[in-house]
Formats: C-alpha cells, sequence, structure tokens
C-alpha cells in the first residue's frame, strides 16, 4: 500500500505539471485530437495508469471498469477529484466496450484477462495498452498480433523502457558497436516478497464478482489468499515473476541483442524461500540461445532483495570491447575490457525505485503512455507494438514452460515454436472456460 500511495501521489504531481515532462500535459491540444479512454482493472497499477491519463492533456478518462465494487468507487471517486468530472463506472468489460465515444481501453487486470479482453478491444473498434505480460501463454501472444493487423487497430504492451531515453539511447550506442559486437546480456530482477501462506477455501466477499473475475480462466473455488495480488503465482491466472517483472529485462536484453527467437531454452529453480501456496518458481534462472552465437540468461530471486550493480533489477551486455549496464532505470555506463568506465550517463528524470509493485514513477511511464496516445491521433510510431511485445513476452513463457516440464526447449528460429516435444508444446495454449475461448 506504500508503494501505490507514493506513486498516487506522484501522478497527482504529474496532474499540476510539476514533473520533469510538463509538455506531455500542458501542450495545447484540439478538441478534435481528444482522446477518450477507459481504464480496466485499477486496484493498483490500474488506479495509477488512470490518474496518469487523466494528467494528460486532450485525454479524458471517461470510464473505468473493475469487477470488485469497492475497487470501482474507489477510482472513480479519484479521477472525480482530479478533474472534476466523474468517469462511468462498469463492472463488465463486455458492456464498457459498446461505448461509441471510447476510443481506447488501457488494461491492467490479473494476467488471464489480457489478452482476452484486448481481443474483445480491437474486434469493438477500440486502441489498446495492455500492461505487461500481453498474453498469459504464447497462443494468445499469436492470436494478438494476428488480431492488430486483422482489425487495424493500435496494441502497445506496457515495456515502459522502450520509451526511456536514456534507454533509448544506449540500445543506438550497442548499434553503434560502443562495446563491439554483443554477444552475451544478463538481466536479474530481486525482491522481498513474504509468504503467501495456506490459503482456506471463503466465502466470496459481496463486493467482489468473483465469477466474473475468473472470466476465462477455468473454475476453482474462491480462496482467502488469491485476491487482491496473490494470483501472480498460480498457473490458473498468473505467470509468475519471470512475466510480472522478468518481462521487461528480457525485452530490453533482445532489444541490445538484437535477436528474435531463440534456438534453445532452459530453466532452473523453484519455490524455495517458503512451504505455501505458492506455484510459480521464486527462483529461477532462464538460460536463451539464439542464431549468430548470441544468448542471454535472466535471474529472479523473489524473496531475496540483495542488489547486483546497486540495483534491485537491471540488465548488463556483455561485447567484444567491453561491457553496457543498464542498472533498472533511465541511466546507464559503460566499461572497457579493462573493467574501466568510459562512459556515464544519468537520467535527467530524478531519482526512481526501480522495484516498485506499482511502477517506475510517474516522470518514466508518462512517456509511454503519451507514445501510445500520440500514435492514436498518428503523430507518433509505438516504441512497443504488439509483435515486439509477443516476442518478448514469449521468451519469458518458453522459460516458464521449460521450468513446468524440466527439460530443454529446442525452438524454431522462425517463431519460436517448440520443436519435437509434445508435452511442452501442450503448454503453448491453455484451456478455457467454456464459451470463453479467444476466436480471431
Amino acid at each position: 500500500m506504500a508503494d501505490r500511495r507514493k506513486f498516487l501521489q506522484q501522478s497527482a504531481l504529474a496532474a499540476t505539471g510539476v514533473l520533469f515532462f510538463p509538455h506531455f500535459l500542458k501542450a495545447g491540444v484540439p478538441p478534435s485530437s481528444r482522446v477518450v479512454i477507459g481504464v480496466v482493472g485499477t486496484n493498483s497499477r490500474g488506479a495509477y495508469l488512470a490518474e496518469l491519463f487523466a494528467g494528460m492533456q486532450g485525454v479524458e478518462v471517461g470510464y473505468i471498469c473493475d469487477v470488485d465494487k469497492q475497487v470501482l468507487e474507489k477510482t472513480i471517486a479519484a479521477i472525480q477529484k482530479q478533474t472534476g468530472k466523474r468517469p462511468k463506472g462498469y463492472t463488465d468489460v463486455r458492456k464498457l466496450l459498446e461505448e461509441k465515444d471510447l476510443d481506447a481501453i488501457c488494461i491492467a487486470t490479473p494476467d488471464h484477462w489480457h489478452a482476452p479482453a484486448t481481443l474483445m478491444a480491437v474486434q469493438a473498434g477500440k486502441h489498446v495498452y495492455v500492461e505487461k505480460p500481453c498474453s498469459h501463454n504464447p497462443s494468445e501472444g499469436e492470436i494478438l498480433v494476428a488480431a492488430a493487423a486483422k482489425y487495424g487497430k493500435l496494441i502497445q504492451m506496457g515495456n515502459q523502457r522502450r520509451s526511456f531515453p536514456k534507454v533509448q539511447q544506449a540500445m543506438q550506442e550497442l548499434k553503434n558497436d560502443v562495446i563491439g559486437r554483443v554477444y552475451f546480456a544478463k538481466g536479474w530482477y530481486a525482491a522481498n516478497r513474504k509468504s503467501i501462506g495456506k490459503g482456506k477455501p471463503a466465502a466470496v466477499p459481496s463486493h467482489l464478482d468473483y465469477e466474473l473475475w475468473q472470466g476465462p480462466a477455468p473454475r476453482t473455488a474462491y480462496r482467502d489468499n488469491l485476491i487482491h495480488y496473490n494470483w501472480h503465482w498460480f498457473w490458473n491466472w498468473g505467470t509468475g515473476e519471470a512475466l510480472n517483472n522478468g518481462t521487461h529485462e528480457i525485452d530490453v536484453m533482445r532489444w541490445g541483442l538484437g535477436v528474435d527467437y531463440p534456438t534453445k531454452v532452459v530453466s532452473a529453480g523453484g519455490r524455495y524461500a517458503f512451504n505455501d501456496d505458492w506455484e510459480t518458481p521464486d527462483t529461477q534462472t532462464i538460460t536463451l540461445e539464439f542464431p549468430d552465437r548470441k544468448a542471454m540468461l535472466w535471474e529472479s530471486r523473489s524473496c531475496n532483495p540483495h542488489t547486483v550493480e546497486g540495483s534491485g533489477r537491471g540488465v548488463i551486455f556483455y561485447g567484444e570491447k567491453g561491457t553496457m549496464v543498464i542498472p533498472g532505470g533511465d541511466d546507464y555506463q559503460v566499461f572497457d575490457l579493462d573493467n574501466k568506465l568510459i562512459k556515464k550517463v544519468e537520467t535527467e528524470i530524478g531519482k526512481i525505485d526501480a522495484t516498485n509493485t506499482v511502477g517506475m514513477g510517474a516522470n518514466l511511464d508518462t512517456i509511454h503512455l503519451h507514445n501510445f496516445i500520440e500514435a492514436i491521433r498518428k503523430q507518433q510510431a509505438l516504441t512497443s507494438p504488439i509483435l515486439e511485445g509477443h516476442k518478448s513476452t514469449l521468451l519469458a513463457q518458453l522459460g516458464n514452460i521449460s521450468w513446468r516440464t524440466g527439460r530443454v526447449l529446442n525452438c524454431d528460429p522462425k517463431n519460436g515454436h517448440i520443436l519435437n516435444d509434445k508435452q511442452a508444446a501442450q503448454l503453448w495454449r491453455r484451456e478455457y472456460a467454456k464459451g470463453w475461448e479467444m476466436k480471431l
């Protein structure tokens, strides 16, 4: 809760134009360029994004959607206080998508809803900003790539480092051979998550539509240690730390290495820190090999916050002439092969909290949202179109599939499909509750 309060305070400042990028908020926008947004899933990250969107000039958060009536009313009240205008509330995203003046939706629901809600939205003629991961499984990601092309709508994933100015500069430096040919990258995430205990069957709270919360997922009984956050660690709804946070570092590593799909994937780890209901690994490594003699390693320690390079998350690139370190935010350092620091680039945005569970802070996160809005206005290209988001999401998903099967995966470097392993290939897609199947 402290994380959320801190970042909502920052987003409130964003609405006044106090933060570093006031031109996102103050620049004049003609009425014809107004963009009406609906935000879906607003318990934590979604509430923060709603307030960031509401603080942008020419953007109206006209609709809020959440299956928890308490969360819904709280978010509506916050936006009304910020803007002076009360958004209309919905509990069912399908009803929200019937609104004629709705231009786009922002999806910050649990992971199992990300791709189904995105598909529904583009089929209804709306653009989509979907939080990472863009899909619960690889098949859903492929469907979203096809849907963007079929329905002609924008889908931007929330891998916001694609819009960070200094990270973009770092990527260009890698392309310009600042450390020579880049052949290996290492990423990490370290946190101090506590045990979720052993859940007990419980009555569904009266303010929560649990049936709609489950939506596309096969039905299970309600338990008292699931909602609103611990669903992340159950395969039926979540995707573990690899996609909850690893998607960010894996995306930057893939970007810097200049790779798409892997040839081989292997993962190891487990639920080591506690004996509780947590199903996904709290400690995990994922190694991916690519064509042209390139590889990456991602490491997570969900329950041990010891830092690497002074940061709880980040990426290191290794090249023939040196090393580049991007320690989680919007800055980087370059070293030669004698480990001498030859360049240090610091962000102009100010201090960030790299492992905050709500976001990096309004200064940085607003840049990615601004890019999405300007793409709707046809003033910019998306910095993270859905094909790029899918490729990076897929790498983390393949890591999880390797971990769940306990086997090395051999993959087709043209599309990432798993080769010669029927058991692993079964995890390429999921089972849906009857009537919720994704159909183009």
